[in-house]
């Protein structure tokens, strides 16, 4: 009897403002720019690649390079994101 298994997307629990908030901060509190940049493409499919796109005033092809594997997206592109996302960055201080 084979196992049957589903593959596994994190943009399928990214359902409501809470939890977005809650992924960007756990993957944000590391500070590894490569994850940061994949939280926001996760969180940007969940939303819709197209309507985020738009809501944030960037193309969507813009977008896609942005938070695509090379993409080094600008601190302006990723405030808008965040905005048209419905979270807002906030800091902390460090715990060591």
């Amino acid at each position: 009897m084979a196992i049957e298994t589903t593959r596994w997307d994190i943009a399928d629990f990214l359902v409501d403002d809470s939890a977005i908030a809650a992924y960007l901060d756990a993957v944000f509190a590391d500070g590894d720019m490569d994850e940061m940049r994949d939280a926001l493409a996760h969180v940007a499919r969940a939303k819709g690649m197209t309507d985020l796109a738009q809501a944030a005033g960037i193309t969507r092809g813009g977008l896609y390079k942005a938070l695509g594997e090379n993409g080094n997206p600008s601190f302006a592109t990723v405030a808008a994101l965040l905005n048209a996302m419905g979270v807002r960055l906030s800091v902390a201080p460090k715990v060591a």
